[in-house]
């Protein structure tokens, strides 16, 4: 093996270190957490995270009592998370938001759309994809279950559908598919949603297997995103999935002359290191090459350097870019040139600065860009005459009589002994964003430069990073690697540490039954998120409303200012229960208020029982109109008089405050019918002749009847029924 081609996208994608990330700040801050399911599929770091406690999850309601829940980046399905919405479980969403985007796109369609999904129907995001269809989907993962599909379902033809894609689907499968639904499914609209990075990571993969001999493919075996790359990998030459170093010894590389190298989305870049240090010791004095584009800062650095005696770069990062600080070392211990000395500024011009460096005879010249990291305007914003400075010597150029030196690359090697205490220390560090890159942010600080990740930077998920751009920021230093020179910074610690003091005081003033002001800062299904000032309390949805609502929107909106009460605090696990229901609104103190016993009321008729009708009176409060209260004549059913949805005139005849009763009459309210008028039944008994109903004058009244033929009591209450009757 002779020559080593890294690709310059090896390595974590964007979703993939964005849930990493998250998860190893959890653990740093000393939280508990448990995943649903590896985050990644990537057995060596799943199993680094579960020697620093993380454990795993196979459902919701395996997760620990104390325990974080985190989903991982490839989604869940849509049943999950509402069980997890509805839960005490607290957890943290880590699905990557390309995933999401997919979930969104299926979940906007009405069950009429039906909805293909180019993917494996068992990987774990398929799954979450599919649990957002509201109606019929198919799954396939080439061109032949596609035309399966098509041939099976005529009705594919004929209604309205969408097609999207796994975000980890083979780009090249894809093209062969998308001829088909274009061509034969007319009415079919397609979302290419295979991730920007899988698609530029097979390309890659693609055109370096064309230049090489053989190919390494690092990653999970159970990878999605791996596996397609060694399937591309394998079109154009040999190619070995391996997921270790260890596993290179099974390979004999001394049979291939140039051999590239790629790993997939979920691979760690300390394995990707291993790997090409391992592939370097057998080409010894060999220098591995990488398709990624050099940074501005590599290229002055290559002229440093390029005296020194070349080696392999085994410190290569996962993105194939050596870092700055790597070659200044390496120039540093190699090159006669790149000395550290004192210069005197003697001349200044708009874009250069002249000094006289003691024993050079050459003249000394620093450019514009080497005078500092940050971005300056002109020379004098950071030198003037006279300013005696530290420099490295970047190149003697004996035929024009230069020195050209590097104010900047000084400041950044002392910077480095600066950002070492301040970790120590654990010291909070000030600096200024300079430049936006993948993955995150880098920030200038004392000459150096610190990566910052974009989970790490404090701002919400879906916020661009560039509203960062020129900003001063505070951060901590969270970890360094000395033998890189390379330093990583979080701002998020820094702002939660000050938000936490904040709590902290403001939890010591809170009281229950205490009254506050607020904002709604977001809605749940089951309630409004408040502000309190640093403190987020929840009003839950029975607390927003006498009345019965589905949403909490029907009572209030996010940016809306609210009084609230504090109805329960639990100091444990810092959550605040919040009253937004006022005592004086409540329905039954209304009630109580301003319909006392005897009132007149308007009520509407609600439901039936075969004793009486319900009917409401004040928003949840129902009282029953007994069947005996409805009217003045006997009736059989409620349903006879009144009906559903009617509103009638009611008199509040008794309230039971501690049994929440109200007992209603509509009869107290009609005209009484005089005492001697015999009241008739409403319904006479059907099939009855008329004639056989005696007249209410006939019917003889006990004042009328002479004494003898009036029975004693005692001998009534001895007849049997049918004498009575007659009596």
């Amino acid at each position: 093996m002779k020559e080593i081609k890294l690709a310059k996208t090896a390595g974590f994608c964007f979703g993939v270190n964005r849930a990493v990330e998250l998860v190893y700040e959890m653990v740093e801050k000393g939280e508990k957490v448990c995943t649903l399911g590896p985050i990644i599929h990537n057995a060596q770091l799943v199993d680094d995270l579960k020697s620093r406690g993380v454990l795993i999850a196979e459902s919701p309601s395996d997760c620990k009592e104390g325990y974080k829940l985190v989903i991982r980046t490839h989604g869940v399905e849509k049943q999950i998370i509402e069980e997890l919405e509805n839960s005490d479980v607290d957890f943290v969403n880590a699905t990557c938001p390309f995933v999401t985007k997919i979930h969104n796109i299926v979940k906007k369609q009405n069950e009429n759309v039906t909805v293909l999904i180019a993917g494996d129907e068992k990987h774990p995001e398929v799954l979450g994809i599919a649990s957002y269809c509201k109606g019929k989907y198919f799954v396939f993962k080439n061109e032949t279950e596609l035309l399966k599909i098509i041939q099976n379902n005529d009705y594919v033809n004929n209604l309205e559908c969408i097609c999207v894609c796994q975000t980890t689907f083979s780009k090249k499968e894809w093209e062969k598919c998308e001829k088909i639904i274009k061509k034969v499914c007319t009415n079919c609209q397609i979302f290419d949603t295979i991730c920007n990075a899988t698609s530029e990571r097979q390309y890659e993969a693609a055109e370096i297997s064309k230049q090489s001999d053989a190919m390494i493919v690092i990653g999970g075996r159970h990878s999605s995103n791996t596996c397609k790359l060694h399937e591309v990998c394998s079109e154009n030459c040999v190619s070995f999935l391996i997921e270790t170093a260890d596993e290179l010894k099974d390979i004999n590389l001394e049979d291939y002359d140039v051999v590239g190298v790629t790993a997939g989305a979920s691979t760690p870049s300390v394995i990707i290191k291993e790997v090409l240090k391992s592939m370097s010791e057998e080409i010894k004095e060999k220098e591995v090459e990488t398709t990624s584009a050099v940074t501005e800062e590599v290229v002055e650095t290559a002229e440093i350097a390029e005296t020194a005696e070349k080696k392999p770069a085994v410190e290569a990062s996962a993105d194939g870019e050596a870092s700055f600080e790597e070659l200044l070392n390496e120039s540093f211990k190699e090159s006669d040139n790149s000395k550290v000395v004192k210069g005197t500024v003697v001349g200044i011009t708009p874009t250069e600065v002249y000094v006289d460096v003691p024993g050079r005879k050459q003249t000394g010249v620093v450019a514009l860009d080497d005078l500092s990291a940050e971005s300056v305007a002109k020379c004098e914003d950071v030198v003037a005459i006279g300013d005696v400075i530290d420099l490295v010597i970047m190149k003697t150029d004996d035929q024009d009589g230069v020195l050209k030196l590097s104010k900047r690359l000084f400041d950044a090697t002392k910077g480095w002994e600066d950002i070492v205490a301040a970790k120590e220390a654990d010291e909070v560090l000030e600096g200024t964003v300079t430049q936006i890159v993948r993955g995150g942010i880098l920030v200038t600080t004392k000459g150096t430069r610190v990566f910052v990740p974009a989970p790490l930077t404090g701002l919400p998920r879906n916020q661009e990073l560039d509203v960062l751009m020129g900003c001063t920021v505070q951060f901590k230093i969270i970890d360094v690697d000395p033998s890189r020179r390379r330093a990583r910074a979080s701002i998020k610690v820094v702002a939660d540490a000050k938000r936490k003091e904040e709590q902290d005081a403001a939890w010591a003033k809170l009281e229950e039954g205490m009254k506050l002001e607020g904002t709604v800062k977001s809605l749940t299904s089951y309630g409004a998120f408040v502000d309190l000032g640093g403190i987020d309390g929840m009003i839950h949805i029975s607390e927003l409303s006498w009345s019965r609502i589905k949403h909490p929107s029907e009572v209030v909106k996010v940016g809306d200012v609210v009084e609230v009460t504090i109805k329960k605090l639990d100091e444990e696990t810092r959550k605040i229960s919040l009253g937004f229901r006022k005592i004086e609104d409540n329905p039954w103190e209304i009630l109580k208020r301003d319909y006392p016993i005897g009132s007149v009321v308007d009520a509407k008729i609600v439901s039936f029982a075969t004793f009486g009708a319900f009917a409401n009176i004040l928003p949840t409060v129902d009282g029953l109109i007994h069947i005996s209260q409805i009217a003045w004549e006997r009736i059989k059913t409620p349903q006879d008089v009144l009906k559903v949805g009617e509103v009638v005139k009611a008199k509040i005849i008794d309230i039971d405050f501690e049994k929440k009763r109200v007992s209603l009459s509509i009869k107290e309210l009609l005209e009484k019918p005089e005492e001697n008028e015999v009241i008739p039944e409403l319904a006479v008994e059907e099939g009855a002749p008329v004639e056989e109903v005696p007249a209410v004058e006939e019917v003889p009244t006990v004042e009328e009847a002479p004494a003898e033929e009036v029975a004693p009591v005692e001998e009534v209450a001895e007849a049997p029924a049918e004498e009575t009757t007659e009596e």
